[in-house]
């Protein structure tokens, strides 16, 4: 059988995350039922991130077996027509035995939504943090660019992440507004555990005055936890893409 890559897309409102879980229904398990449907073996799939539960994905990039006899083409189709209407595979891949989706990526990027506006949107509510005092987005965009560069992210990063090494480096810190939505683009080699929801916690406790610049320096100087801000809700954050280089593939 050959490796195929699969590229999904999920609204992640109901799962418990990516991973298999013992206690909820997650990403993971859905397209395990789904491969067994049309296979009848349950096969294996491994994914390029940890997502928790509650969080989305635009594109995330998973591995499993190609049936014999079946075009990736073929498998993408058959997969959708199984699935629940909150995951969709967008394109599938034959990859080399090597690749390995977590491993082998390059760098991911994470968006961050915040609904700003004085009366909450129960269409939103799913899909961004609902705060109702005006943010400065032009404020904080000056701010997140204190996290550009490569950095140890120990105290962006919270207990429980099984990862020792915490140097990372981000390439993109940004944000924009479009109407009522405030939004944080952050892109990096790679993310520690809710080290996104972190980072927009810092940046919102600045806002509130609750931290200053001088915080954030030494959070990162230092990796004290307790310098850094608040670990926002889920529900705003949205795994935007993964990228890998041809070679890997």
């Amino acid at each position: 059988m050959s490796k195929l890559l699969l590229t999904i897309r999920y609204d992640g409102t109901r799962f418990h995350g990516w991973q298999v879980q013992p206690n909820g229904i997650t990403v993971q398990e859905t397209l395990q039922d789904a491969v067994e449907q049309i296979t009848g073996i349950r096969s294996d799939l491994t994914g390029c991130s940890r997502t928790d539960a509650g969080v989305h994905a635009r594109r995330f990039y998973c591995t499993t077996a190609l049936p014999q006899k079946q075009t990736p083409e073929a498998f993408c189709k058959a997969l959708n027509a199984v699935l629940p209407p909150d995951v969709a595979v967008l394109s599938a891949r034959c990859v080399s035995d090597e690749f390995h989706p977590r491993y082998s990526a390059m760098g991911k990027r994470y968006c961050y939504r915040i609904w700003n506006g004085a009366v909450r949107d129960p269409f939103e509510r799913p899909y961004s943090l609902h705060i109702r005092t005006p943010l400065d987005e032009r404020h904080m965009n000056e701010t997140a660019q204190l996290f550009l560069g490569t950095h140890d992210f120990s105290a962006f990063c919270s207990a429980g992440g099984s990862v020792q090494d915490k140097v990372r480096t981000i390439t993109r810190s940004e944000v924009t507004r479009q109407g009522d939505v405030v939004a944080y683009t952050v892109e990096a080699n790679g993310f520690l555990y809710n080290m996104v929801r972190i980072l927009v916690g810092t940046l919102l406790d600045v806002e509130y005055g609750k931290l200053t610049v001088a915080d954030i320096r030494r959070a990162l100087q230092e990796g004290d936890r307790q310098a850094a801000g608040i670990t926002v809700s889920p529900q705003g954050l949205f795994l935007d893409d993964v990228w890998y280089s041809e070679d890997a593939l």
